[in-house]
């Protein structure tokens, strides 16, 4: 009995990781990848969203409101920075991959999994 309980448990770990594994390479395929080939900076729009919206939820709110209407009414983004990068396509993934990929860009580029608190 307790060996059937290991590896179920040990095959619940692999399916979870596998499920993170995909929605951080629909991040790095549908995200990233545009972002790196325009050279949109990462670092900081999601400043410029933490200091509008304060919170992870009220973020995640936020760009999947402008992911699912891209404007520049929906952007934080000041009018100049559509004269260098262009309004994003919308995307084309359902709601729950949408608002995990959002989760994992904020969590990629949080400042406080950056920060090194000292002794």
């Amino acid at each position: 009995m307790g060996k059937i309980v290991i590896i179920l448990s040990i095959l619940s770990l692999f399916v979870c990781a596998n499920t993170e594994t995909k929605i951080d390479k629909t991040i790095d395929e549908t995200c990233l990848s545009c972002h790196r080939q325009q050279q949109i900076p990462n670092g900081l729009i999601y400043r410029r969203y933490l200091m509008q919206y304060s919170t992870d939820i009220r973020m995640e709110e936020a760009i999947f409101k402008y992911l699912k209407n891209p404007s520049k009414e929906t952007s934080i983004m000041p009018p100049q920075f559509f004269l260098k990068f262009p309004i994003k396509d919308t995307l084309e993934l359902d709601e729950l991959k949408l608002h995990n990929s959002i989760k994992k860009y904020l969590k990629r580029f949080d400042i406080k999994e950056h920060l090194i608190l000292g002794k």
